[in-house]
């Protein structure tokens, strides 16, 4: 008798357990959002519009998810190059066609303007990169034996293809997102197969260079040094995180006032919806002190372990797949998560300077949502490949 082997159903074949902690996270951006717009109408329009446009870049940015989901392995491996020269060209376009206004406010060239919507191509940069760093690394690994020559020529390769996005971001005065690549480089190496003899002493290095540069902010001297490397408004900020109490009607003010309204949430919150404390730009970048005065530590530490355990169920899948390229792409998609989730609710408490960067899945805005949903697509397709599917071409990669 011939058995026939029933093929996995779609629904199986979904990873809900990055799906579900991905809804939690919208639901509650939408939450904060509206209370965000109701607490200051004049910068986010009526609650109900800023809600309603939000919700429509989660549909864009769901259905672009369910799209990258459907290719393999393989398929992303071969367009990887084709999607990073596609970022490099937004990112030179940006620097002759940005908003105007935008670059008035903050200095930063990377922003598009396209009619009532703004864009930042640095967002859709940041998966690129991922899928061509995995494919440069995976690619080294299986023509090369691990030797300390060979190794180093890895991370020359890594460094050539980052040296373009760095220098393009620097062009955009956009300290803050070039350090979101550096985390996904420093991710991808750790994990790269190069001998603890480079990576050590290489790490060791950027902590000390990092340490030294804070050492050098306070100083006059080791300012104008660094003068010729940051910006004015980075010093600024440099300054509200180191002393946010000495300023906090100017350069510090937003980081105190976001201060505050965490801090007002004490244990268990305001309440639903019920904020007194007026945070600028409270919908984007702090938007962590809504969530942190409507509920409290509580509800701040219940966000947090809702990302930890986003990123121990991608973890788990990169695992699964026992696929060295779907392992590169995992880990920076973990770092840009992470990175960004470290920074974001650090920077709103005083842990970290600030430096613009979203909360994922719960900010507004529509660029990082999209570039954050590439991320969740690509890890996805990792239990959903399946050489029957829609677009496959080849069988195991």
């Amino acid at each position: 008798m011939v058995q026939v082997q029933n093929k996995i159903s779609l629904v199986d074949r979904i990873a809900w357990n990055v799906v579900f902690p991905v809804i939690a996270l919208a639901l509650i951006g939408l939450y904060s959002i509206y209370v965000s717009a109701v607490n200051d109408p004049s910068h986010m329009g009526t609650p109900t519009r800023a809600v309603l446009m939000q919700g429509v870049w989660y549909l864009i940015s769901i259905g672009i998810a369910i799209f990258v989901m459907q290719f393999d392995a393989d398929q992303l491996f071969r367009i990887a190059p084709y999607i990073y020269a596609l970022g490099i060209i937004l990112l030179i376009a940006v620097l002759f066609l940005y908003n105007r206004s935008v670059y008035q406010d903050t200095g930063a060239k990377s922003w598009f303007k396209l009619g009532p919507l703004t864009f930042q191509p640095s967002e859709i940069m940041k998966p690129a990169f991922i899928l061509m760093l995995a494919r440069v690394v995976r690619d080294h690994n299986d023509k090369y034996a691990h030797t300390l020559r060979n190794d180093w020529l890895l991370i020359g390769k890594i460094v050539l293809w980052l040296l373009p996005v760095a220098v393009l971001l620097k062009l955009q005065n956009d300290f803050g997102t070039m350090l979101v690549f550096f985390a996904i480089v420093g991710g991808v190496t750790l994990v790269s197969g190069i001998s603890w003899k480079i990576i050590i002493p290489l790490y060791g290095t950027i902590i000390i260079l990092g340490a030294a540069v804070i050492l050098l902010v306070v100083t006059p001297v080791g300012r104008s040094f660094l003068s010729h490397f940051f910006q004015a408004y980075q010093f600024k900020r440099i300054d509200a995180w180191l002393s946010p109490a000495t300023d906090t009607g100017s350069s510090a003010y937003q980081l105190w006032q976001s201060m505050q309204a965490i801090g007002s949430g004490q244990l268990f919150g305001n309440g639903f919806g019920k904020v007194s404390v007026y945070v600028p730009v409270r919908g984007s970048d702090m938007v962590y002190s809504v969530i942190g005065e409507t509920f409290g530590f509580v509800g701040s530490v219940a966000v947090i372990l809702i990302y930890l355990y986003l990123i121990i169920q991608m973890v788990k899948i990169s695992f699964d797949t026992r696929n060295a390229f779907y392992s590169y792409i995992a880990t920076g998609v973990i770092m840009m998560i992470l990175f960004h989730v470290f920074e974001n609710i650090g920077m709103s408490i005083d842990l970290l300077p600030l430096t613009g960067i979203p909360l994922p899945f719960i900010s507004q805005g529509g660029s990082a949502l999209i570039g954050n949903m590439i991320g969740i697509g690509m890890i996805l397709s990792m239990k959903f490949h399946n050489k029957d599917y829609m677009f496959s071409t080849a069988g195991d990669f």
